[in-house]
């Protein structure tokens, strides 16, 4: 083959599509059996070819299809949308009201640049070991909140190939959300906020009252973050201006003045002296006064300001937003997006993740391997399976047999009556309870606002029942649809 290019070249692209990317393990993934269903057949592709057309509203009866189909256009790059009532190909013949979106993972996005604001190493689309720690911080919140907090169990990790990271939830409770109910999933999980001018862009509790539990499980994971990272590593609050970043974002009567007379006398005090300072100031102040429980609470926020996970909510919002494909190769780096193991997320490094160049090296090395003595039979082996790329398509098999499992044991439970007490509720709940609470999602954010109190008294409370007595009373009015959610999924 011998076509070492660490460039885009369309020759090397085909050579990719062709020998490399693991078509079947991508159908498996969104099909969730192994025979061809509506999942995959009306399922949008979208493909970018050279010269940045754009050809949407494509679909597939199988994986063969697929693969033809992308080794003819060799597009540079190809998304995945949404399951459609109709195959996305017959749109054109299928009433407008009849072609709607039904199903779709739901999908993050994290993007290094929305965190240029506290790296201090990089900027823009630059990105390094060092600021590759906020991602990882992301995904250990995000990927325990989700599993958690809602009760979802099949996320697939996926590097974007430059400076980010993507999660797709492909669990059946997950695909069948509405918009409103993904926008209500993203805005609970959006913490910080605001435009560039706001300094303080985490405002999730009044004064210096508790953070609300889904938040504030997180903190003691997110304050052993905080000192190596924003104060030793990236030393965000050095100098004057590192100073005065870091005094905006106290309460200004919490007793702060001694603070500002202090870093002004020594402006060389460093980010870990000056977080220091503030936590001795607390005990000035006396923890259990007004100030000091202010001071507290602003540190705290200051520690989600600076590490809580950036996501970019239009992503997640609606069914028919197409994300890149795993596997697909990044037109500017040309490292291909592969899976990432959350759980060894401190250990995934960016600059070590395969390029379409070095994969196909690979191949060209394992030929020659394979023609001095086959008598292992490598031969016959996908091509895949003879370069680097080989660990990140298990981890995608891993992921997508647990998923078929879970598939095969739903259909076993429908064809099964005698199922359990506690199986039967849990059904009830999630399938009768959940839809009847839905267009209380809309107010999610707005009630929030309001009545914090008693989101953190309901997810607190203990047991189901009290949870469905507070619901009577208060879900005809305002009481956040999300605080169900919680119960529901566990």
């Amino acid at each position: 083959m011998t076509i070492h290019d660490d460039g885009l070249s369309p020759e090397a692209m085909l050579a990719f599509y062709q020998r490399l990317y693991p078509f079947k393990s991508i159908f498996h993934w969104l099909n969730h059996e192994p025979a061809p269903t509506r999942l995959f057949v009306n399922r949008e592709f979208a493909f970018t070819l050279q010269g940045d057309v754009y050809l949407r509203y494509n679909s597939f009866a199988n994986a063969d299809e697929l693969k033809k189909q992308i080794c003819t256009l060799n597009p540079t790059r190809f998304e995945i949308g949404p399951v459609y009532s109709a195959r996305p190909r017959d749109k054109r013949t299928v009433r407008p009201t009849a072609f709607k979106p039904l199903q779709r993972e739901l999908v993050f996005d994290i993007d290094m640049t929305d965190y240029d604001s506290v790296r201090r190493c990089c900027s823009e689309a630059n990105i390094c070991s060092r600021c590759w720690v906020f991602i990882a911080a992301a995904v250990k919140v995000l990927d325990r909140s989700i599993r958690g907090q809602f009760g979802y169990n099949h996320l697939l990790w996926v590097y974007s190939g430059r400076r980010g990271i993507h999660l797709w939830v492909s669990d059946q409770e997950a695909m069948e959300l509405n918009d409103e109910e993904r926008k209500a999933v993203a805005n609970y999980l959006t913490v910080v906020g605001g435009g560039k001018e706001k300094k303080k862009k985490v405002n999730v509790r009044q004064g210096s009252k508790p953070l609300p539990p889904g938040i504030g499980e997180f903190i003691n994971l997110l304050q052993d973050i905080f000192p190596p990272l924003i104060l030793q590593d990236q030393d965000c609050f050095a100098g004057e201006v590192g100073a005065e970043e870091l005094l905006a974002l106290l309460p200004a009567n919490a007793q702060i003045e001694p603070l500002r007379k202090k870093w002004t006398a020594d402006p060389d005090r460093s980010s870990e002296e000056k977080w220091d300072d503030v936590r001795n100031q607390v005990k000035i102040n006396g923890k259990k006064t007004a100030p000091g429980k202010l001071l507290l609470a602003a540190m705290e926020d200051i520690v989600l300001q600076y590490t809580w996970p950036r996501i970019d909510a239009e992503v997640s919002k609606h069914r028919n937003h197409l994300l890149k494909a795993p596997f697909c190769v990044h037109p500017k780096t040309g490292r291909v997006c592969v899976p990432v193991d959350p759980t060894r997320i401190d250990e995934f490094d960016p600059a070590e993740v395969p390029t379409v160049g070095q994969l196909l090296r690979e191949i060209d090395e394992a030929m020659m391997i394979n023609n001095e003595d086959d008598a292992e039979g490598t031969q016959h082996l996908p091509d895949w399976e003879k370069t680097s790329l080989k660990p990140y398509v298990a981890l995608l098999d891993a992921h997508n047999k647990a998923l078929m499992e879970e598939t095969r044991r739903r259909k076993r439970g429908d064809k099964n009556t005698d199922t359990s007490t506690s199986k039967s509720l849990s059904y009830v709940v999630r399938h009768r309870l959940w839809p009847l609470l839905r267009w209380t999602i809309a107010y999610e954010e707005h009630v929030y606002a309001q009545v914090g109190d008693v989101r953190t008294h309901l997810v607190t409370a203990e047991g189901l029942l009290p949870l469905l007595l507070v619901s009577i009373l208060f879900v005809p009015c305002f009481v956040p649809s999300l605080c169900f959610r919680r119960y529901i999924m566990h």
